[in-house]
């Protein structure tokens, strides 16, 4: 590791720390506007520390200070009409070992440990073990030495469905298992998102519940009652494919727009969704029917948000391959 790179990454440290410690400050003076623009500045200052270095680095440093900021601002929202209740010491754990976006789990932190850590960690360590045996595969296929648009196409969905279960039902999993042990009620960030009968009941309560959280206490609820529901439904949409820009196209200087093209399109279906059940059209009853409408929206559009430039720069090598 060379000194250049240290460097950047003990200014990240520093920014991310200063936000968790400020965060508290602004949490008990409920600063909303604050909180937001300090999400901003810090996003911008970490961006340009990383600007040279390489694009996965780039992607974890702005992935890891967006949840540090958005969490200011989420548990703000989250207090606002009510006492404070969660201690520094509560806050700083939450902020720093917990992906969700609800801090109350973290109140009867070092309490009696609660039930089902072990499940979780053992589904975690087994969803690790499912994708590093994809990546494997990956890798054996691309031994294979296949024309490169045909290995191009059957490796990509199995490196995005390996990172998807060593992260998001591995790692969070173990983490959420982890967590119980020490008395905190944290829960499966995504559950069971193959059950899900309809993109509302996806997205909602069933995919990467720590964003749904997100944007439902930092957006949704605050525009709600201003916009009505259906605009404050698709302004989330619009901010989730925001963060997904920074995360997904910036890293590689590429692909801006199609990740929230990608989110546009989710709303709309969502609205679409509440729109025909309001009217009595309840084609989604049928379990079949509602599983191939959910996995076709969500597949048909993937690439509009791993879009080609990210997969060549991150997702690639990020498994230790080359495209």
């Amino acid at each position: 590791m060379d000194t250049q790179l240290i460097v950047h990454l003990l200014y990240f440290a520093l920014i991310n720390l200063a936000i968790v410690l400020v965060g508290y400050v602004f949490l008990k003076k409920r600063l909303l506007f604050a909180g937001w623009a300090m999400l901003v500045v810090s996003i911008a200052v970490v961006y340009l520390i990383f600007l040279n270095d390489h694009p996965i680095l780039k992607m974890l440093a702005i992935i890891a200070t967006t949840f540090s900021g958005m969490k200011v601002i989420a548990v703000t929202e989250g207090y606002k009409n009510r006492p404070l209740t969660l201690s520094f010491k509560q806050w700083l754990t939450y902020a720093i070992g917990w992906v969700g976006m609800r801090a109350q789990p973290f109140e009867t932190l070092g309490q009696k440990a609660l039930p089902g850590a072990w499940p979780m960690v053992r589904f975690g360590i087994s969803r690790i073990i499912a994708g590093a045996l994809l990546i494997l595969f990956a890798h054996w296929l691309v031994a294979l030495h296949l024309n490169p648009p045909l290995t191009y196409v059957l490796v990509t969905p199995i490196l995005l469905i390996a990172l998807s279960l060593i992260l998001h039902f591995g790692l969070l999993s173990i983490s959420a298992g982890m967590w119980r042990f020490s008395g905190v009620n944290t829960y499966y960030l995504f559950r069971q998102p193959a059950k899900a009968l309809s993109l509302t009941e996806l997205w909602s309560k069933r995919w990467n519940i720590a964003f749904s959280e997100m944007t439902s206490v930092a957006i949704f609820r605050p525009l709600k009652n201003k916009t009505g529901a259906a605009p404050a439904l698709m302004i989330s949409f619009v901010f989730s494919g925001l963060l997904h820009e920074l995360a997904l196209s910036l890293p590689v200087n590429s692909g801006y727009g199609l990740p929230t093209l990608y989110f546009v399109i989710q709303g709309l279906l969502v609205l679409i969704e509440k729109l025909l059940q309001s009217r009595g059209i309840l084609f989604l009853q049928n379990k079949a029917v509602a599983r191939i409408w959910v996995f076709f929206w969500l597949i048909v559009p993937m690439p509009l948000l791993f879009h080609g430039q990210f997969i060549k720069q991150i997702a690639w090598p990020m498994v230790g391959l080359g495209y």
